[in-house]
């Protein structure tokens, strides 16, 4: 198992005095700037938003402004680690939503692992915010949280361990698609992991169009003959027994991991059919090493959830658009419909041909080359194309699906 304190030992002072901080838009040098900035004259905008509520959008910073919350029960392959050592994971996603979106965020660690309780106290703050990013909550409680929050509040709110890994593999899928010529429907998927990511990512490759789809947890393959499972997990149990992962993979199309590093052999993937999609997405390390991947199936499509690989399956590719296409349009929420719309725009830039510039600038971060195909179906997090390309598309879903506050986006 990999030492990441030795592999990175720059970590610690990386993180020295935390990653963020709250700046100041506007001025504040004399006497006249202190009177509107704060007493009397901050009076005059409070009474237009105490008049129309909507005005907060244009008077104050709501409408960029993303809160990243969570309780540290599911902190990206550490496990149940508690809110405050979750600290340094949520001003990073923090930091990510100012760097690739313009959006400001701040993080928000609630010590409290009572689902009511937490619903409660983010519906308490829910004013402060133009959209709620939930973070590193665990299953099942991921689940109703969310869709509890989405029932009593008019803002944007996803938990991203859940949807964006979704949205980001989906992607992957389409364009692995493209190059091997398949048909979703024609998917044999095997999901390793039975969380919120694999879950959500499961069910959309099913919207995708794949129709058969066997997950595995902690205890085997999920299927109708156990008395465990929760109503989340029955909606994927097959009614044969599967005895072993290997059994799963034998004729297999794609490789969804969510589960834990170093959990699959070669012998487990030699049965896969040609071209397989191995999205060995567990993170620090994947189910499988890229290494081995190679060596047993060199026609394969890997992606993971690691930088230091070819196609990282990375949710900054996904939550500071979709939020940012979701602020643009003033959604009250973010649906199926924008989540489709940002893996579809996702999977678009990726066979866009890049820019002489920016490919150049692209393969000198990454120290390698930059053309559509088995190494590349996914965009770099640094394609400065990104930005405006994905958020418009999601920002154009929400007025399309009717959850928008504005009716176009020139508006």
């Amino acid at each position: 198992m990999e030492d990441l304190k030795q592999t990175y030992p720059d970590a610690l002072p990386y993180h020295q005095g935390g990653k963020i901080e709250v700046v100041a838009r506007k001025q504040l040098n004399n006497e006249h700037d202190l009177s509107i900035a704060y007493s009397p004259g901050v009076a005059v905008p409070c009474k237009e938003i105490a008049r129309d509520p909507h005005t907060a959008y244009e008077y104050t910073a709501k409408g960029n402004l993303i809160a990243v919350i969570s309780n540290g029960t599911a902190v990206l392959g550490l496990g149940d680690i508690g809110a405050l050592a979750g600290k340094p994971v949520m001003e990073g996603k923090s930091a990510l939503f100012r760097k690739f979106a313009d959006i400001s965020a701040f993080d928000i660690e609630v010590d409290e692992t009572n689902p009511d309780k937490l619903i409660e106290i983010v519906r308490a703050i829910a004013p402060t915010f133009g959209g709620i990013n939930l973070e590193d909550i665990k299953a099942p409680e991921c689940f109703y949280i969310e869709s509890r929050l989405k029932e009593i509040l008019d803002i944007p709110i996803m938990h991203d361990d859940q949807h964006g890994t979704a949205i980001i593999s989906t992607a992957g899928i389409i364009n692995g698609l493209k190059i091997t010529n398949r048909k979703a429907e024609d998917l044999k998927i095997v999901v390793f992991g039975a969380g919120g990511a694999a879950i959500a990512c499961a069910k959309m490759a099913q919207n995708l169009g794949a129709k058969e789809v066997i997950m595995f947890d902690s205890k085997g393959a999920i299927t109708t003959s156990r008395q465990d499972l929760n109503g989340f997990k029955k909606e994927f149990a097959v009614s044969r027994e599967i005895r072993s992962y290997k059994e799963a993979l034998d004729g297999a199309d794609v490789i969804l991991g969510l589960s834990r590093g170093d959990i699959l052999t070669a012998k487990d993937i030699e049965g896969m059919n040609p071209n397989p999609m191995i999205f060995a997405m567990s993170n620090p390390i994947p189910e499988i090493d890229p290494k081995i991947v190679h060596e047993v199936r060199p026609d394969a499509i890997i992606a993971t959830g690691r930088s230091d690989y070819p196609n990282q399956i990375n949710n900054v590719l996904g939550f500071p658009y979709i939020f940012k296409g979701a602020l643009k349009a003033r959604a009250k929420c973010i649906n199926e419909e924008m989540k489709f719309a940002c893996a579809q725009a996702l999977a678009a830039v990726a066979r866009e041909p890049i820019p002489e510039d920016l490919r150049v600038k692209l393969e000198q971060i990454h120290g390698r080359k930059f053309e559509f195909g088995k190494e590349y179906i996914i965009p770099s997090p640094f394609d400065t194309r990104l930005k405006e390309f994905i958020s418009n598309a999601v920002a154009q879903a929400a007025i399309d699906s009717g959850v928008a506050r504005v009716e176009s986006l020139e508006s």
